[in-house]
């Protein structure tokens, strides 16, 4: 039956969740958050015979965008990231490279804003944006497959941190309340780091909300 199929490898220092968001009817491929070990990536997607329809960057951390342009390169895909994120990818002190020993700066060939639509990979992708973990973040929700990609917005029993460069804690926490939570509870949330979860369960579980 054709529809998602979600694949998750960690990646880099951090150990972050790049997603690869897959049609199964197309072999067509959104890839989220690449956030390192590029060669590895693009192995893996050659090896299952995916094409990449887009990378999608759910904020502009180091962890999360280091890899994207590789990747998107290899497949002649478009990154996509919120419009306002593009400080934060753009400046080695707010996209935190330089802690990772590192001053690099990245980017995005389209930048898009809240309630966007985006029709990729035969897949309706809404733009949920939810800043608070940096000014930027965003969410990708694809309605339809009941999947949403969070970021570092929220994680299974917790939230996203907000000392970082353009953190805010009220912020992030009126987004998860009003953007994330207000979503059906069977909703599969693909967090930035450690294990899914869904909305229900966050709504009735999660200390921090």
């Amino acid at each position: 039956m054709a529809g998602l199929r979600v694949e998750q490898f960690v990646v880099g220092p951090v150990m972050t969740n790049c997603y690869f968001a897959v049609q199964t009817d197309t072999a067509e491929a959104l890839v989220v958050d690449p956030g390192d070990e590029a060669k590895r990536l693009i192995g893996k997607l050659k090896e299952r015979g995916l094409s990449v329809a887009a990378v999608l960057l759910t904020h502009g951390h180091f962890d999360h965008a280091s890899a994207a342009r590789q990747v998107a390169d290899a497949f002649g895909a478009p990154i996509y990231a919120h419009e306002l994120e593009k400080e934060t990818l753009e400046e080695p002190q707010i996209n935190l490279s330089i802690m990772n020993g590192a001053r690099e700066a990245y980017g995005a060939d389209r930048y898009v804003g809240d309630g966007d639509v985006l029709e990729l990979a035969g897949f309706s992708v809404q733009v949920i944006a939810t800043p608070g973990h940096t000014r930027g973040g965003c969410c990708y929700y694809i309605e339809k497959e009941r999947a949403i990609f969070v970021g570092d917005t929220l994680f299974c029993g917790s939230v996203g941190r907000t000392d970082f460069p353009g953190g805010n804690a009220r912020e992030l926490l009126t987004s998860i309340k009003e953007r994330l939570l207000t979503l059906p509870g069977e909703t599969d949330v693909y967090p930035g780091h450690n294990e899914t979860t869904t909305i229900g369960w966050e709504r009735m579980n999660n200390p921090f909300l």
